[in-house]
C-alpha cells in the first residue's frame, strides 16, 4: 500500500499535470497557487495567448533559443502569469507550486503576493537571481522522488 502523499509532493504533482497542457516546445511548465488552507486558487501553464496559433504548430522566435536567454523573443505566457490572472484574490496566495523555479519576471510579479513559499522540481536557468529577489522567504527545491 502506497504511503499517503504530503501536501507539497500533492501540489506538484498537479503542477506536473497541468504543465502537460503547455505548448512551448522549448519547456513544458505548471504552476499551481495554494492557500493557507491547502484549497487550489488557480492554475496555470506557458504558452501564447488564447486564440493564437501555438508554438506546437508555429514556433516562435524564441523557440530556437538557449534556455534562459532570448526571453523577448518568447511569445509564450508563464505558467505563473497564467495563474496569477486566473486567481481571483491573490492575496490569499501562501504557496506557489511550479515544475521549474519562477524565473526573474515571474518572481517580479509574485513578491506582490503575500506568497511565503516557492516550491518546485526543477531550476530555471535564472534561479540564483530569482532566489536573491525572493528574499527571506522560503524557496524549495523539492526531491526528485516527488
Amino acid at each position: 500500500m502506497n504511503a499517503r502523499p504530503g501536501w507539497d509532493e500533492y501540489f506538484l504533482n498537479i503542477a506536473r499535470r497541468v504543465s502537460e497542457r503547455g505548448t512551448c516546445v522549448r519547456r513544458k511548465v505548471g504552476c499551481v497557487l495554494v492557500s493557507e488552507n491547502k484549497d487550489i486558487l488557480a492554475t496555470g501553464y506557458n504558452g501564447r495567448a488564447s486564440g493564437v496559433i501555438n508554438c506546437l504548430n508555429l514556433p516562435c522566435e524564441g523557440a530556437r533559443e538557449e534556455s534562459g536567454s532570448g526571453l523577448e523573443k518568447c511569445e509564450a505566457i508563464h505558467a505563473e502569469q497564467n495563474a496569477l490572472i486566473r486567481c481571483s484574490n491573490i492575496y490569499q496566495i501562501d504557496t506557489v507550486y511550479c515544475t521549474h523555479s519562477p524565473c526573474v519576471f515571474c518572481v517580479n510579479l509574485l513578491t506582490a503576493t503575500p506568497a511565503k513559499r516557492i516550491v518546485f522540481l526543477e531550476e530555471y536557468a535564472h534561479s540564483k537571481e530569482s532566489r536573491r529577489r525572493w528574499g527571506d522567504r522560503e524557496w524549495i527545491l523539492s526531491g526528485s522522488s516527488v
